[in-house]
C-alpha cells in the first residue's frame, strides 16, 4: 500500500496493489473504508507492446500479478508497477485503461520499484533474477544493472544522496538463511558495492528502509525482527559544497546534477564499448 494524494477532495486515501492484477484507491470515510478500482494490470503476451499490427484481443491475455508499485514524487499522477512475470509498467492515474510504457529487462518477478527521491526520471527495480537495475523512465532499456548473486528482497534509495542505495539478499548457497545488506554509491564506484554487511544468521531479510533524518538503516526479517544499523561517515556522503559552488543552487539541484554526471559517464562508456 502507498499513501498518495487524491485530487477529488480532502478525503484521506491510499492506494494498494495485489497479485489479483488490480490497483485500487481506498478512501477513508468517517465510519467506513471504500475502494475504487484505478486500473487492471493487463497481461501482455509476446513483445512489450504486443507487436505492431496485433489486435488488443490477441496481445492481451488475462491480468498480470502486481507485486509492487511506487508513485513519482515530482509527478504524483505517475506510478510504476512491478509484476510477477518480470515486466515493469509505467502508469498514470489519468489513463486507467492503458500503460504509458513497459520496461523489459528482468527475467523473473520484480519485488520492488523505487523512484529516485531527487531525480524525476530515475528509478530502481529489484528482482528474483538476482539483479538490481537502474532506469530512466524515458528509455525502455535499463541504464545500469547490478548482479548480486542472490534473489533480492528489497531495495531503497538513500535520502541524502541521489546516487546511493541499499539492497538486501541472503548470503548465498552456503548460508541461504542468513541476510546481507549491500550499500552502493554510484558516484564512488559504478561497478561494485562500497559495503556488504551480514545482518542476521538464521532469518531471511524482507524489507530495508533509510531514516529520513538520521544516518540509520532499518532492516526487517521473516522472524519478526527489526535490525537497526548506523551508517559510518563514508557511507552517508551527501552533497559537497566548495567555493566554486554557486550559492543560488539548492542541495536538491546539486543532487540532480550528481545523477546527471553519472548518466553522462554511463552513456559515454556504452558508446565507447
Amino acid at each position: 500500500v502507498r499513501w498518495n494524494t487524491d485530487e477529488s477532495g480532502g478525503t484521506l486515501n491510499f492506494f494498494s496493489i495485489s497479485s489479483d492484477g488490480r490497483v485500487s484507491n481506498w478512501l477513508l470515510m468517517k465510519n467506513k473504508l471504500e475502494s475504487e478500482e484505478v486500473m487492471e494490470l493487463k497481461l501482455i503476451s509476446g513483445g512489450a507492446s504486443g507487436g505492431a499490427g496485433e489486435d488488443d484481443e490477441t496481445s492481451l491475455a488475462g491480468l498480470a500479478g502486481g507485486l509492487c508499485f511506487d508513485f513519482n514524487r515530482h509527478s504524483e499522477h505517475l506510478f510504476l508497477v512491478g509484476t510477477e512475470e518480470g515486466r515493469i509498467h509505467k502508469c498514470s492515474k489519468a489513463f486507467s485503461g492503458q500503460y504509458l510504457e513497459t520496461y523489459e529487462g528482468h527475467s523473473m518477478a520484480v519485488y520492488t520499484v523505487r523512484w529516485n527521491p531527487f531525480h524525476p526520471r530515475i528509478f530502481l527495480s529489484a528482482s528474483a533474477d538476482w539483479t538490481v537495475k537502474m532506469w530512466d523512465h524515458q528509455v525502455r532499456l535499463p541504464v545500469m544493472s547490478f548482479d548480486l548473486g542472490q534473489a533480492i528482497g528489497d531495495v531503497a534509495w538513500a535520502p541524502y544522496s541521489s546516487t546511493t542505495f541499499a539492497a538486501i539478499t541472503s548470503d548465498g548457497p552456503v548460508a541461504p538463511t542468513s541476510g546481507v545488506v549491500h550499500i552502493y554509491d554510484l558516484s564512488i564506484n559504478r561497478n561494485e558495492r562500497i559495503c556488504e554487511q551480514k545482518v542476521v544468521k538464521r532469518a531471511k531479510l524482507t524489507h530495508v528502509a533509510f531514516n529520513s533524518v538520521e544516518p540509520i538503516l532499518i532492516v526487517g526479517d521473516d522472524r519478526g525482527g527489526v535490525n537497526t544499523l548506523k551508517l559510518s561517515p563514508n557511507l552517508r556522503l551527501g552533497v559537497v559544497r566548495t567555493e566554486e559552488t554557486p550559492a543560488e543552487k539548492t542541495d536538491e539541484d546539486l543532487q540532480v546534477e550528481k545523477m546527471e554526471r553519472l548518466l553522462e559517464m554511463v552513456t559515454e562508456t556504452k558508446e565507447v564499448s
